[in-house]
């Protein structure tokens, strides 16, 4: 992959240290005050119904997510994280709470909210340009105005010599770059991400996550990504939430600026690094504690 992209992360523009609300440049960084939320989440508790009575699945879940975070949610097995995602993507609704988007309530799915999950829903038998091109295809959007658009995505995941080939002839790092090209190409506000990088041997995940670190700084979407896996986490977030043993609560939400560091020093350095191994710890024994 080339070194451009890096290049061009050495000085970031002011805008993009704003939204993402890191001190790179010597500025003092926003607090939560000055900034305004794109999603809003308030006192949000999930219950399922069940033959013995409901069984709560996440507890009084309150915070906001600004424009251009990326923001990883950790917590134990079954603690909720799949549950708050399908939430914010409108998939379910919360039993009490509120979640909005930029002010309006969130009440069902919608393309603002592009979702990306472990195992990628493509159609198989369509190539991968036209599994790129059918979300704006779909909504109406001008084929001279889409077309260009999937070759562009394309390139960002670098898939386009691969435009033609059926999703069945892919492997799954591949698939996971389609799916994240399909989600990118509507400009949704938000991108949601389920253990998007769980199925794939190591060297893949490494791969994959560094496209989506790539692109994150290259294009300033939100991000919230679920994982179980803290190194993950520490390694791509600009926060991170963690949640309790289920019923789900926040018991942790701190910032942290390992990606950034990532990009500069590469990942080896980063992740033998003291500080790295502090927040490591700490977020294990959290998880562990539960």
């Amino acid at each position: 992959m080339s070194d451009t992209w890096k290049e061009k992360l050495y000085e970031p523009s002011d805008e993009l240290l704003s939204v993402n609300n890191v001190n790179y440049n010597g500025a003092e960084p926003q607090t939560d005050e000055e900034r305004e939320e794109l999603i809003s989440i308030d006192h949000v508790d999930l219950s399922y119904g069940g033959t013995t009575g409901a069984i709560k699945a996440l507890e009084d879940i309150s915070f906001n997510i600004f424009p251009g975070e990326f923001i990883c949610a950790l917590g134990p097995s079954g603690c909720g994280k799949s549950t708050l995602l399908k939430i914010l993507a409108g998939f379910i609704r919360p039993t009490d709470g509120s979640v909005k988007l930029d002010g309006e309530e969130i009440n069902g799915t919608d393309w603002h909210r592009g979702v990306v999950f472990q195992n990628p829903p493509l159609y198989e038998w369509f190539s991968v340009r036209s599994n790129v091109a059918f979300g704006p295809k779909m909504r109406g959007v001008p084929k001279e105005e889409y077309e260009p658009q999937v070759e562009e995505y394309l390139e960002k995941v670098n898939l386009g010599e691969f435009a033609d080939k059926k999703i069945y002839e892919l492997s799954g790092g591949m698939k996971q770059r389609v799916s994240i090209a399909r989600a990118l190409i509507n400009d949704p506000e938000i991108l949601l991400m389920d253990e998007p990088f769980g199925a794939l041997d190591a060297l893949t995940r490494e791969s994959v996550q560094d496209l989506t670190r790539k692109i994150w700084w290259e294009t300033g979407k939100t991000i919230f990504f679920i994982t179980h896996d803290v190194e993950e986490a520490l390694l791509l977030a600009s926060r991170i939430i963690v949640l309790s043993r289920h019923p789900g609560k926040v018991i942790e939400d701190i910032s942290v600026n390992f990606s950034r560091q990532v990009v500069e020093e590469g990942v080896a350095d980063v992740k033998f690094s003291p500080e790295f191994y502090k927040y490591r710890e700490r977020l294990l024994r959290l998880i562990n504690s539960q």
